[in-house]
């Protein structure tokens, strides 16, 4: 399966991995296998709060990060991609810099129920 076939969305209540397996201002990258393909994405562990995304760069299509788990600035305060150095607002998947304006992350709901991450709908 290319890049371009992967998929965009999961379904709730998928469990992905406690909460404490993601520190304070760190990330982390999950891929989800489904009958119909391959879902990508990573969440990020802010100011007591999860938020997720699908790992894909609005500007060229590619996964964000390089590295694997390695999807934040060196301070943690923003998303980078590490093709080309766009940047995004945490909270609101927002580009806030880089050859993206205007663009944002596409979210990938997830919760935080009884300690574990999940996918929420």
């Amino acid at each position: 399966m290319s890049d371009g076939e992967r998929l965009t969305a999961t379904p709730s209540g998928i469990k992905l991995a406690p909460l404490d397996t993601v520190a304070e201002g760190k990330a982390r990258n999950f891929v989800v296998q489904m009958r119909a393909g391959r879902f990508h994405g990573f969440v990020v562990r802010k100011d007591d709060a999860v938020v997720g995304y699908v790992d894909r760069c609005p500007h060229m299509g590619l996964p964000l990060a390089q590295v694997l788990d390695d999807y934040l600035t060196p301070r943690g305060d923003l998303i980078a991609c590490s093709w080309h150095s766009a940047l995004f607002a945490i909270h609101s998947g927002a580009c806030v810099g880089g050859p993206c304006a205007g663009a944002r992350l596409t979210p990938w709901p997830v919760a935080v129920v009884d300690g574990m991450i999940v996918t929420a709908g």
